[in-house]
């Protein structure tokens, strides 16, 4: 199968005010997670197999990253599995269906560790705001990184919310999951000396209910099983 034929199968368009219908998509109505920067892709297509179960949609900036990550797809065994083109900001619900995504992955955003780059780090207020847009109640937000300092400004931005809870008592863990999937770039960084840091972060209640409701915020959504 050609690249092209590929592209025809695992890409989606990103046309503008045309909101992706995740049933129409992949033929099923079961849980979407979303890796944003999906890098080379090996977490994607592992994490697809795995939770064969589950679609997964796995976007990136950069089109040679996305030509490499579709070229090591499979049309039969990552069925499961799309990927785009796209750019996380205020527009996103133009395309992604609020309130669709039941799990968000992350691994290893740049730290830009310089404090005057730090404003060009991924994790932001208005960033988190989106994420909170497009996640289902009591949806998750998965983070990983080597960089500690990037791991305390990540927990410092989700703690100053009411709409998000930490689920991590002491802020983030340095022991991944079961079933945890482990990156070249992870792998690289482990034999640098620098293991990772993963964080985890559960959606408690929509955008507008922080502003007008905070009294409701864990009412509203008791009774929800967290998705593996």
């Amino acid at each position: 199968m050609t690249l092209e034929e590929k592209r025809e199968f695992f890409e989606l368009e990103c046309a503008e005010r045309q909101v992706w219908n995740f049933p129409e998509i992949f033929g099923n109505d079961n849980q979407v997670f979303l890796e944003i920067g999906s890098g080379m892709g090996e977490f994607l297509r592992m994490r697809a197999l795995i939770n064969h179960n589950r679609n997964f949609i796995g976007i990136e900036i950069k089109d040679k990253r996305l030509r490499q990550i579709i070229n090591n797809m499979d049309v039969v065994r990552h069925n499961n599995v799309r990927v785009a083109r796209l750019f996380v900001d205020d527009n996103v619900t133009e395309v992604i269906p609020e309130g669709s995504i039941k799990r968000v992955f992350i691994n290893h955003p740049d730290p830009w560790p310089k404090t005057k780059h730090h404003k060009n780090r991924l994790i932001q207020p208005a960033f988190i705001d989106t994420l909170n847009r497009i996640l289902k109640r009591k949806g998750i937000v998965w983070i990983a990184t080597d960089d500690k300092a990037y791991a305390e400004w990540i927990v410092d931005k989700f703690v100053d919310r009411m709409d998000f809870d930490n689920l991590y008592e002491d802020g983030f863990s340095r022991e991944p999951e079961a079933g945890h999937i482990v990156t070249y770039f992870e792998e690289m960084k482990r034999k640098e000396g620098f293991p990772p840091y993963f964080l985890k972060f559960r959606k408690i209640c929509a955008l507008h209910n922080v502003i007008t409701k905070p009294e409701n915020i864990i009412q509203t959504e008791e009774g929800e099983e967290d998705d593996q």
